[in-house]
């Protein structure tokens, strides 16, 4: 068994074993990866009355607001969910060994590049125990080993969720370990080991992802916060620009790629702005617009919009109104304020969304879609190590391909140069 208890070990002790399983998860084969894949989805499910105790107990303590204790709060279904993700990441296509190109040299040497693990990848994320198994289970499946650091309002489920994972028979000591959260002692350790970490992946909030960003020695993947906007154009479809900001907005508020903006083209916001905000209110949500934006729905309760509601991520039933000129301000705007995550266009002019799908600046953006859809599930990828707004490395839901790095392999006949 390789069960590693959070607070029974240092942070280096802990690294140092994270590392050397690396080595040996590097050379399971993708059988032997997916085989104890789909026994960490069994042993979940075996146990998710464990896991439920020690959320609720994580919930009752959290004191979180609600729309962040919805990302910490498990439920048998999320648990099922959990799992099924498991075995979807276990039914994907293993990207370590692929050749990525070959040639052959003039001189007879045979070049092929080929994908490896990263090695030791560190990620630092706050209140949802489900990244701890989606993260864990990709970097398995890639024959990688992780160092989880979670937040403190999560520990009871994260400590649960590792202790199951790791106990699995086949899984080397050190290929899941999970760093205290009672401290932030544990963050500045991670992010400072240079050279026993490959890389360091942040998933949080702004303030999180920007500390990583700013302190850490370690090579990052930022993943980004999410101020995601829909803009209405001129040509939209009513009906379909209504389905999709309802659920984009109101689905899963607290999610980095719900929406928080709309834009609407001023030659229609007269007939869609009371029409949408009165729909927006009647969801619960608190809609704050800007002056044209109130002027147009003065019979409806429109709050001032303020220059920071612009930047800002709500992760609640909240939204802010603006209506725009045209697209190329709609795509000015987008680029000024986004997040650089997810923005979409509702349009009938084709002209006007290859313009828009071109010139915003965001790791996905849609025509006539919601922005709910940015997530590796949904993308088909299984799971995520998160969504990366950043353009080095990866962009978007990244998940097995980019937790690969490669090498060249050369075969030669007793060339010498």
């Amino acid at each position: 068994m390789a069960v590693s208890i959070a607070n029974s070990a240092s942070t280096q002790e802990k690294l140092l074993r994270a590392r050397e399983a690396a080595s040996k998860l590097a050379l399971f084969s993708t059988d032997e990866k997916n085989t104890l894949l789909l026994t960490i989805a069994d042993a979940i499910e075996k146990h998710a009355l464990t896991i439920l105790a020690a959320n609720r107990e994580d919930v009752e303590t959290s004191g979180l607001e609600v729309a962040l204790r919805d990302r910490l709060l498990l439920t048998t279904e999320r648990i099922e969910e959990m799992a099924q993700g498991v075995r979807e990441v276990a039914a994907l296509r293993d990207p370590i060994g692929e050749i990525v190109a070959e040639w052959t040299r003039p001189n007879g040497l045979r070049i092929r590049k080929v994908r490896v693990p990263l090695g030791v990848v560190g990620i630092i994320y706050e209140s949802r125990p489900n990244v701890t198994v989606d993260t864990a289970v990709l970097a398995l499946k890639t024959g990688n080993a992780i160092v989880l650091r979670g937040g403190k309002e999560a520990a009871s489920s994260n400590q649960r969720l590792v202790e199951i994972m790791a106990a699995v028979p086949g899984v080397p000591e050190g290929a899941i370990e999970l760093l205290d959260s009672s401290t932030r002692q544990s963050v500045q350790e991670l992010i400072k080991a240079r050279g026993l970490v490959d890389v360091i992946i942040p998933r949080g909030g702004a303030g999180l992802i920007t500390f990583v960003t700013e302190n850490s020695s370690v090579p990052v993947i930022e993943t980004g916060a999410g101020n995601c906007h829909i803009f209405v154009d001129e040509s939209a479809d009513f009906e379909m620009a209504d389905r999709i900001v309802i659920n984009a907005k109101t689905q899963r508020p607290s999610v980095c790629n719900a929406a928080e903006k709309l834009l609407v083209h001023e030659r229609v916001a007269a007939e869609y702005v009371p029409r949408i905000v009165k729909k927006l209110i009647e969801a619960g949500v608190e809609v704050r617009g800007d002056g044209k934006s109130r002027s147009i729905a003065s019979g409806l309760n429109i709050v001032p919009a303020a220059e920071q509601d612009w930047h800002e991520e709500y992760l609640c039933l909240c939204m802010a109104v603006r209506v725009v000129a045209s697209v190329d301000e709609a795509i000015v705007h987008i680029n000024r304020y986004s997040t650089k995550n997810s923005d979409s266009i509702v349009t009938r002019d084709e002209a006007n969304a290859r313009k828009f799908l071109r010139g915003v600046d965001s790791a996905a953006v849609y025509w006539n879609a919601s922005t709910r859809f940015t997530d590796g599930a949904e993308f088909g990828f299984g799971a995520e190590m998160g969504i990366s707004t950043q353009k080095l490395h990866c962009r978007g839901p990244f998940a097995l391909a980019e937790l690969t790095s490669s090498k060249y392999e050369i075969v030669g006949t007793g060339q010498v140069r």
